[in-house]
């Protein structure tokens, strides 16, 4: 059976849901069509998030980016349809998503969009320190 997109996201339980954690999906083929002109509009999609109960299954997040493959959508609104719809299936703790779109009359854009769980705040963020540079471990 051929595989087809779709907009169906499939999640899992979370399997470590009373920790904060950082899950980074990079999605560097995303396509849809320019709303105006009909030309081929290409961007990378980077999810960041914090599960609460549930993580999105990959194979689905895949055939649901597929999905706009043929929508003729402005940046904005693709970009904020996603998040809402990640949002709707994963109810996280954070989300945040980037997406970078390719050069098109020498403009980039990138448009981000980020929910947060009411009442949710992250942890303090933690800089470990860093191994002195190379060229100063010589003699």
């Amino acid at each position: 059976m051929a595989t087809r997109p779709t907009r169906k996201l499939d999640t899992f339980p979370n399997p470590a849901p009373a920790r904060d954690y950082l899950v980074h999906i990079e999605v560097p083929e995303f396509t849809c069509l320019c709303p105006l002109t009909g030309q081929p509009d290409f961007a990378t999609m980077i999810l960041d998030y914090v599960p609460d109960r549930r993580n999105v299954e990959l194979k689905s997040l895949k055939l649901y980016m597929w999905s706009y493959r043929d929508e003729g959508v402005f940046h904005e609104a693709v970009t904020n349809r996603i998040l809402d719809d990640l949002v709707r299936a994963l109810a996280p703790r954070f989300l945040r998503l980037t997406a970078r779109w390719y050069v098109r009359g020498g403009i980039f854009t990138t448009v981000v969009a980020e929910h947060r769980k009411r009442g949710w705040k992250p942890a303090p963020y933690v800089e470990l320190g860093r191994f002195p540079a190379q060229s100063s471990m010589r003699g």
